[in-house]
């Protein structure tokens, strides 16, 4: 199971010539985890992405939009509605911000 997060955070751990027992004591992790993170087995907590995103010099919203994105088709992957339903939330999140501004 390939997650667009772990692909994106290989691609940029490897860019640095970081290794994964480089990177993963910065994370509190084992070599172990952050490898299933990157290959989608498993997730990183919210928490842990700004301190990811320091250590491969990217933006912190570049991967909190891939990971949440990774959340949500979790989610939704084996419904057969799943595109309507997006929608759906993504009016109701539109309407939302419309009222904070």
């Amino acid at each position: 199971m390939n997650s667009q997060f772990g692909e994106r955070i290989r691609t940029l751990r490897e860019k640095q010539n970081l290794y994964l027992r480089q990177v993963a004591p910065l994370l509190e992790m084992d070599t172990a985890q952050l490898s299933k993170i990157e290959k989608g087995v498993r997730q990183i907590k919210k928490e842990q992405i700004p301190i990811l995103a320091d250590i491969l010099k990217t933006e912190k919203d570049e991967l909190l939009i891939l990971w949440l994105a990774d959340q949500l088709y979790d989610v939704v992957k084996d419904e057969k509605l799943a595109t309507e339903a997006m929608q759906v939330a993504e009016k109701k999140i539109n309407l939302i911000n419309r009222k904070k501004k």
